[in-house]
């Protein structure tokens, strides 16, 4: 019986962070958890492709969309199961013991954010985050989302934009969110890089244009401008 997850990793210029990421994977292979690993790249001019041959992964290559990007693996891809991980996420030791004997296929799944930061500001900001994705049912993307493929499907397939495709996603299935009790190791650089409060208070403007139905495009601009 095939592996009935297919992961998908969508990339730009991820080297420094995607090794981390496909190590914490291998534990699923080990498991006979992991049909296939698919990386669709964005136009990386760094050594991510070069990583993703050298792991065996299936290599995608397109616009940078990041939602674009998961819609084309997920459409290349062929578990029943599809797990969607940003390249500087990785999962917690043990992540893959009992998985399925937890999950039902009418609920998607998303992990526990950590940052890799010892920060007091990050602290505070996973609390948010819990709140937020328990509470408002918006769980953003760098928690990880595991959705079989019926219920992708019914929801019409992957949003195709290039932000909040996350939020468009966890808008779709409403009360059909789960956490799991597994950490997403998740990288702080762009919060130290702009600052923890400026960063945050960037995120949930954002966030909130996108809600009063700002287009995606131009918040995409915006949000990598910094």
């Amino acid at each position: 019986m095939p592996a009935p997850i297919s992961i998908i990793i969508p990339t730009l210029n991820s080297e420094t962070d995607l090794y981390e990421t496909l190590g914490s994977l291998f534990e699923g292979i080990e498991n006979n958890l992991i049909r296939e690993l698919i990386i669709s790249d964005g136009g990386s001019t760094d050594k991510t492709k070069s990583i993703a041959y050298e792991v065996g992964a299936v290599l995608i290559e397109g616009p940078c969309s990041r939602g674009l990007q998961i819609s084309s693996g997920v459409d290349k891809s062929r578990g029943d199961w599809i797990l969607i991980l940003h390249a500087d996420t990785s999962l917690s030791l043990g992540w893959s013991v009992n998985l399925l004997q937890k999950i039902d296929r009418n609920f998607a799944y998303h992990f526990k954010l950590k940052f890799k930061s010892k920060s007091p500001f990050a602290r505070i900001l996973e609390y948010w985050v819990q709140i937020r994705s328990k509470f408002l049912g918006l769980p953003y993307g760098d928690q990880g989302l595991l959705i079989h493929r019926d219920l992708l499907n019914t929801l019409g397939g992957f949003p195709e934009i290039p932000l909040m495709e996350d939020i468009a996603l966890a808008r779709k299935l409403k009360s059909q969110t789960k956490s799991l009790d597994i950490l997403a190791h998740t990288s702080a650089e762009k919060y130290h890089k702009n600052g923890w409060f400026r960063q945050s208070v960037l995120n949930f403007f954002l966030l909130i244009q996108y809600l009063l139905g700002k287009d995606p495009h131009q918040l995409f601009k915006v949000y990598y401008k910094n």
